[in-house]
């Protein structure tokens, strides 16, 4: 029975691999998804209360979301590029 379980410990730490980092650059993607929910979120709600301003609240939002994006895919491919 011994045997069996580290052979089976052995298989585990095979199948993992990389290190602490990836995970950092994983959760590091997650956070412009949640800003993207906040921008979006107040963006439609200052568009509910002024209606006249719609237009420039649009074009600011898609800057911003142009903003975030790229910090995303920048954490994104930081992974790719040290792992």
């Amino acid at each position: 029975m011994a045997l069996v379980n580290s052979v089976a410990l052995i298989a585990a730490a095979d199948a993992v691999s990389g290190n602490i980092a990836t995970v950092g650059y994983g959760l590091a993607v997650i956070g412009p998804g949640i800003g993207l929910g906040i921008l979006i979120g107040k963006t439609i709600e200052g568009m509910a209360r002024q209606p006249e301003v719609s237009g420039q609240l649009r074009t600011t939002m898609f800057i911003g979301i142009g903003f975030v994006e790229v910090l995303g895919l920048l954490g994104l491919i930081t992974g790719f590029i040290f792992s």
